[in-house]
C-alpha cells in the first residue's frame, strides 16, 4: 500500500518535472498536532507519530523524526522502502543537508506551500540556489492520489467566558495593538490556531484534543479580520466579535486578501508560523517585520484568574487519576485489564469531573517494553494485557473549561527488577530536584535542566527529549516558549526566560528499549520568591497532585532532603485529594502517601 502510494506520487512528480517532493507533518497553520485532513505525511509513509518529514525523490524516500519516535518509526517503516533518518544523531544529515547533497543541478523541489512555513521555504530556496534549483509550491500532490480524503471539520466553535480567561477579547486586542505600535507595524498577520483562540477567547474541536478552530486573523490598528467558516460561529461569539467590529471572511480568502495589503503598510509576522504561500502572496514592496507573534508570550504568562482556574482543574484531575490508580492497583490480578481498557477507564473517570471537555492528547498507556517508546499508542494488534508484575506507564491529561492538564505516572503492578527500581527512584529524584529549584530571575529552562537529568546522568543514562514543555490554558498541551531542555533546540522554541505565571511540565524519564520505560510528570508554575541585594529570586509551585508509586521507590538511594520533599508532597496529595474519595479509596491513598 505504502509502496503503491509512493509510486503514484512519483508519477505525478515526473509529470510536473519535480525531482524531490517534501511532505511535513503540519497543517496550514504550522500546528504540532493536526486534523485528519492534514495527515498527508502519515498517508504516504505509514508513520503515525506527530512529528516528522518525508522526502520523496525519484530514487529513494526518507523520513526524518526525533528521538521520541525512533523505536516507533523503525517498527512502522519496517516493511516499506522508506529510510529512517534519526534527527540529531551523529552523522545523520538534516532534511536541508540531504536536499543540498542529493538534488540534481537544474532540477525542481516541490512541496505544498500552505503546509511549509515561510522561513523554511525561503531557506530552502536560498540554500539550493547554487544548484539552480527551482521551487514549485503550488501543488498538493498527495491530494491528487488520496482517495476518500476526509473533509475539513465543521463543528461549532464556543466562547470561553471571561470568568475562565480573566481577560476580555477587547483587552487582549488592545495589548496586541500596543505591541504592534512598539514595533512600528500597522498590520499583523496571525495564522497559529492557539494564538487566535487565545486572542478572541474562542475554542473549538477542529483538532482532536486541541480546542482550536481553523482560522486566520489580520489585525490592523483600527480593523480586525477573522478568516473562518462562518457557520462555526454562534450568536454568542458573533455578539462578542461585534464589540470590536470584527469582519468575518471565508477561511481560504486570506490568500487573496494579503495580496491587497497596501505597499505603505508595515506587516508584522512570524515566518516560522506564517506559511510560504501566504508570505509569497504579500507584495514584495510591503515592508515586513519578521518576529515572534506577541501573543505567544502574552498567552504563556497566565493571569491570576487563569491560575486559580488551573489549580482547580488539577485537583479534579488528581481525583480522577488517584481513583484510577486505586482501581488499577486493586484489580490488576482480579480482572482482565489491557493498555487500551486502562486508558478508557481513566478517561471515564475524568468525564465524571465537573467541566471536563475531552482528553488533552491521546493517552499513552504502555506496559513493559512498550513504555520505552515515549509516544507509544496502543492498537488492537499491540494491546498488551496487564499482569500483576512489572511497570506500567500512563501519560494522560484533560481539557477542562478551567484548565489543561498533563500528568504521567509509572506504576508497579507487582514485582519489578532491581534495575527498574533504581531507574524509577532516580527519575523521582530528578523530578524532585527540579521541583525544588530556586533561581535568579533571568534563568531559562536550559539553566535548570541538569537538576532533573543529574541523577540519571550519574548512572550514565539520558533521555532523548526535553524535560518539560509549556502548557496552554484550555489550549494546546504543548505551548511555547517555555520549557526545560539541556541544550537549545531552535525549532522547539522552548528556551525563553522563565517568567512569573508560566506553567511548565517537569517530566524526566528512562527508556530502555526492549525492557521498560519510566516517566514521572508534574506541572509547575513559575513564581517570585524573595528579592534582595542579589536580585529577584524565583521558584516553582507544584500544581499536580497524585501519588507517586512508593512500591517502585528505593528510599535508600534518596538523600534526606529528597525524602522529606516526597513526604511533604504526599501529605499535600492526601490533604487535597482525600475529601473527594470514598472510604476504601481514602484508606488506600493514606497508605500510598505514607512517609518513607
Amino acid at each position: 500500500m505504502i509502496k503503491e502510494r509512493i509510486n503514484k506520487l512519483r508519477a505525478l512528480m515526473n509529470d510536473k518535472g519535480i525531482y524531490a517532493y517534501l511532505i511535513p507533518s503540519s497543517d496550514y497553520h504550522q500546528s504540532e498536532y493536526v486534523g485528519d485532513y492534514f495527515k498527508s505525511r502519515e498517508y504516504i509513509s505509514g508513520f503515525t507519530g506527530s512529528a516528522g518529514t518525508i522526502v520523496i525523490t525519484q530514487d529513494e524516500a526518507g523520513l526524518w523524526t526525533d528521538g521520541r519516535y525512533f523505536i516507533q518509526a523503525e517498527n512502522e517503516l519496517k516493511n516499506s522502502t522508506i529510510k529512517l533518518f534519526k534527527m540529531g544523531e551523529e552523522g545523520v544529515p538534516t532534511v536541508e543537508k540531504y536536499l543540498i547533497d542529493n538534488m540534481k543541478k537544474d532540477s525542481k523541489l516541490g512541496f505544498d506551500g500552505k503546509v511549509v512555513c515561510a522561513k523554511e521555504g525561503k531557506n530552502l530556496k536560498d540554500k539550493l540556489e547554487f544548484k539552480n534549483i527551482d521551487i514549485e509550491y503550488n501543488y498538493d500532490l498527495v491530494d491528487q492520489i488520496w482517495e476518500n480524503r476526509t473533509e475539513l471539520p465543521k463543528e461549532k466553535a464556543f466562547l470561553l467566558d471571561v470568568k475562565y480567561t480573566g481577560e476580555s477579547f477587547s483587552k487582549r486586542l488592545n495589548r496586541v495593538r500596543n505591541a504592534m505600535k512598539e514595533k512600528e507595524a500597522s498590520v499583523h498577520i496571525i495564522t497559529t490556531l492557539d494564538d487566535i483562540a487565545w486572542l478572541f477567547n474562542i475554542r473549538g474541536k477542529d483538532i482532536k484534543h486541541n480546542p482550536v478552530v481553523l482560522s486566520y486573523a489580520v489585525i490592523t490598528l483600527d480593523e480586525v479580520y477573522l478568516f473562518i467558516d462562518e457557520e462555526k460561529l454562534d450568536e454568542t461569539i458573533k455578539n462578542e466579535l461585534n464589540k470590536e467590529k470584527v469582519q468575518v471572511k471565508p477561511y481560504d480568502s486570506i490568500y487573496e486578501f494579503v495580496k491587497t495589503i497596501n505597499e505603505k503598510e508595515v506587516v508584522l509576522l512570524d515566518s516560522n508560523k506564517v506559511n510560504y504561500a501566504i508570505y509569497n502572496n504579500i507584495s514584495k514592496t510591503v515592508r515586513k517585520i519578521d518576529t515572534q507573534n506577541p501573543t505567544i508570550m502574552f498567552k504563556s504568562i497566565k493571569n491570576e484568574i487563569e491560575l486559580k482556574n488551573i489549580r482547580n482543574s488539577h485537583i479534579k484531575d488528581g481525583v480522577a487519576f488517584t481513583k484510577f490508580m486505586y482501581w488499577l492497583k486493586t484489580n490488576v490480578d482480579k480482572e482482565e485489564i489491557t493498555e487500551m481498557s486502562a486508558a478508557q477507564k481513566l478517561e471515564d473517570l475524568r468525564r465524571e469531573q465537573d467541566k471536563f471537555i475531552e482528553p488533552s492528547f491521546n493517552t499513552i498507556a504502555a506496559y513493559r517494553e512498550h513504555a520505552a517508546m515515549m509516544h507509544y499508542s496502543a492498537s488492537e494488534e499491540s494491546n498488551y494485557k496487564l499482569e500483576p508484575r512489572d511497570l506500567f506507564l500512563i501519560d494522560s491529561g484533560g481539557q477542562y473549561y478551567d484548565g489543561t492538564t498533563d500528568i504521567t505516572r509509572t506504576i508497579a503492578l507487582g514485582e519489578i527488577t532491581r534495575d527498574a527500581k533504581t531507574h524509577f527512584t532516580n527519575v523521582v529524584r530528578g523530578m524532585i530536584r527540579l521541583s525544588k529549584a530556586k533561581f535568579l530571575y533571568g534563568c531559562r529552562g536550559y539553566n535548570l535542566d541538569i537538576l532533573a537529568r543529574g541523577p540519571l546522568w550519574d548512572l550514565g543514562i539520558d533521555y532523548k527529549c526535553g524535560t518539560g514543555h509549556g502548557i496552554g490554558f484550555v489550549l494546546n498541551v504543548h505551548e511555547a516558549p517555555n520549557g526545560f531542555r539541556w541544550r537549545v533546540v531552535p525549532e522547539r522554541d522552548d528556551s525563553c526566560v522563565l517568567e512569573e505565571g508560566m506553567v511548565t511540565t517537569n517530566e524526566p524519564g528512562v527508556y530502555i528499549e526492549g525492557s521498560h520505560g519510566i516517566r514521572i510528570e508534574n506541572e509547575v508554575v513559575t513564581r517570585k520568591a524573595e528579592k534582595n541585594e542579589y536580585g529577584q529570586f524565583m521558584d516553582f509551585e507544584v500544581i499536580t497532585f497524585a501519588p507517586i508509586d512508593l512500591d517502585a521507590v528505593d528510599a535508600s538511594l534518596m538523600l534526606e532532603d529528597e525524602k522529606k520533599y516526597l513526604n511533604n508532597y504526599h501529605k499535600a496529595v492526601f490533604d487535597k485529594i482525600s475529601p473527594f474519595l470514598n472510604k476504601s479509596e481514602c484508606e488506600w491513598l493514606r497508605n500510598y502517601t505514607r512517609e518513607i
